[in-house]
């Protein structure tokens, strides 16, 4: 990810047209058919608390912030393999403990389909009941981070020192001792998305929202805001080809710190809509606006 203060202002455009280095992920929300199930894993395994419910939906969260909104639709399809969609929402923990905990619940409750060194975070994967990938992964200090000459973040995929992530939990690797609930300072920290086009994806969340690329290769981008490694990713691998439709993802929220760079936001997005043949929806809400983008997967923005 190139520093915003050695970017030519032709490579991504000038300081006004990014997002806040504030800007983060807020909750996402997941349509399923087994809300008691669902809504169970996320508890037990995750380490998520119950913060709201009712017989339709459960909001669960982390030290009293929401981080997740689980949706009963058990009428809605499936989602279809050719749909575009989630590939996989990441909750960030704070601390390598935090991390050794969760692979504690997981060892317990569950099964580890994957587990990764990536140098800048080290992270844990599985899916949940209904087949929505699931990261927990923490990230080292930013200081650490090995970049390359350019300034980018420079990310890997190695084997992760599992015994010593489950060492570093409090009470070690004990399954006796296993921890309940994620810390406060749990975040969803990304969300990587399913996509059919990549041009298309950038459009809105590069050209239209103010991200900045980072990584990127062939058939994957990588964007944040404030230099961060991502916020958002975004593959072709499995070959998406149509709109989300299925059960899944319902939405996502990026937060903008404040109503000056929602404008900015609305503005970019009119300049695109004007400029271009882009297929995507805005809405307005109460509290900022909705977009759904070309692969029917909808981004809310707000601010805090």
């Amino acid at each position: 990810m190139t520093d915003t203060d050695d970017a030519p202002a032709d490579a991504a455009g000038d300081r006004a047209e990014r997002l806040p280095p504030e800007t983060r992920i807020g909750r996402a929300a997941l349509r399923v058919a087994d809300l008691d199930e669902t809504t169970a894993f996320y508890r037990d395994v995750v380490g998520l608390a119950v913060l709201d419910r009712d017989a339709e939906r459960a909001t669960l969260g982390a030290g009293g912030t929401p981080l997740l909104v689980v949706e009963r639709d058990p009428d809605r399809p499936a989602r279809g393999r050719t749909d575009a969609g989630l590939f996989h929402t990441a909750f960030r923990v704070p601390s390598r403990a935090a991390l050794g905990e969760a692979l504690g619940r997981v060892r317990e409750r569950w099964r580890l389909d994957g587990a990764s060194d990536h140098l800048l975070s080290e992270a844990l994967y599985l899916d949940d009941p209904e087949g929505n990938g699931v990261e927990i992964y923490r990230d080292r200090p930013r200081e650490e981070w090995p970049t390359d000459p350019d300034g980018t973040p420079r990310m890997a995929t190695d084997p992760l020192d599992v015994e010593g992530v489950a060492a570093a939990a409090e009470g070690g690797a004990d399954p006796a001792g296993v921890v309940d609930r994620a810390p406060a300072g749990t975040d969803v920290g990304h969300v990587h998305l399913e996509v059919a086009s990549l041009t298309a994806f950038e459009a809105v969340y590069v050209d239209s929202l103010g991200f900045e690329i980072g990584m990127a290769g062939p058939d994957v981008r990588f964007v944040a805001a404030g230099g961060y490694h991502h916020h958002l990713g975004a593959n072709t691998w499995r070959g998406r080809t149509t709109p989300a439709a299925g059960r899944g993802l319902a939405w996502f929220e990026v937060v903008v710190p404040d109503a000056a760079a929602l404008d900015a936001v609305r503005a970019r997005l009119d300049a695109v809509a004007a400029e271009r043949d882009i297929e995507f929806a805005v809405e307005a809400r109460d509290d900022g606006l909705a977009v759904t983008d070309a692969d029917g997967i909808e981004v809310r923005v707000r601010t805090p």
